[in-house]
């Protein structure tokens, strides 16, 4: 995988990104999509199952193309997986389709991004019960510093939903997680990643090269290749299904 240079910008979570001097970007591929991972300056990649493009008859389709994709040395995580409860499909599937993608990450020794929305009890119970060693990432978050504060005590990372991040009432939230949980992202809109880290750095206290190196220090943690040598899982695929 790409790692980005000391002094970049670091946009976590984006769809469809295009190099861009200075900044460094993870590009989330799903799996209903045709996009392949490529090897790209300036950009590294996810890949998973998004709960609003699954459905039991594209299941087995999906995972099959996660399972196919997961070792690419360009896919630098797994995801975006997770719960959605205003949209996709029975919380049964959402829930088995999770575990699968979690199998998948630890097996591979990549880390996981999750989408996750009116359905922090299911992860928090799904991170109980599996326990997982490679570590989890919640993009989009917009939730009340004390659901942060429990995310972040099992070592859950949070990046903030852009929009939410740039107005004056996100500051609580800001200062309320630890910095080296911390990540930005611009989450395929049309917004500038330098104007979020403008934004962010001032509630913070910090210059913008001072939340740079904080971020960049999060990202070689998270993508560190030291996390990748033990796992909690024997993932084996037969017929391209997972068993463990």
């Amino acid at each position: 995988m790409n790692f980005p240079e000391p002094g970049d910008y670091i946009d976590i979570h984006n769809h469809g990104a295009e190099p861009a001097p200075g900044v460094f970007t993870v590009d989330t591929l799903m799996a209903h999509e045709e996009r392949v991972p490529e090897n790209i300056k300036g950009l590294t990649f996810s890949f998973g199952i998004h709960p609003w493009y699954l459905d039991e008859k594209n299941h087995g389709e999906l995972i099959d193309r996660v399972i196919k994709n997961a070792g690419n040395p360009d896919i630098a995580a797994i995801g975006e997986a997770g719960f959605d409860r205003l949209k996709g499909p029975s919380p049964e599937l959402q829930t088995k389709t999770f575990e699968e993608q979690v199998l998948i990450a630890e097996e591979k020794k990549k880390p996981l991004v999750i989408h996750c929305v009116r359905a922090w009890d299911d992860l928090l119970r799904e991170y109980k019960r599996l326990r997982p060693k490679m570590p989890w990432l919640v993009h989009g978050f917009r939730g009340k510093p004390d659901l942060a504060q429990q995310l972040v005590s099992k070592g859950i990372y949070l990046s903030f939903w852009f929009d939410f991040v740039m107005r004056p009432e996100s500051v609580p939230l800001l200062k309320s997680v630890p910095k080296e949980r911390i990540f930005l992202e611009t989450d395929g809109a049309e917004i500038d990643i330098k104007g979020i880290y403008n934004k962010v750095s001032i509630d913070l206290g910090l210059t913008v090269e001072g939340l740079k190196t904080i971020i960049y220090k999060n990202f070689n943690v998270f993508f560190a290749p030291k996390s990748r040598q033990s796992g909690t899982y024997e993932v084996r695929m037969q017929n391209n299904r997972i068993t463990k």
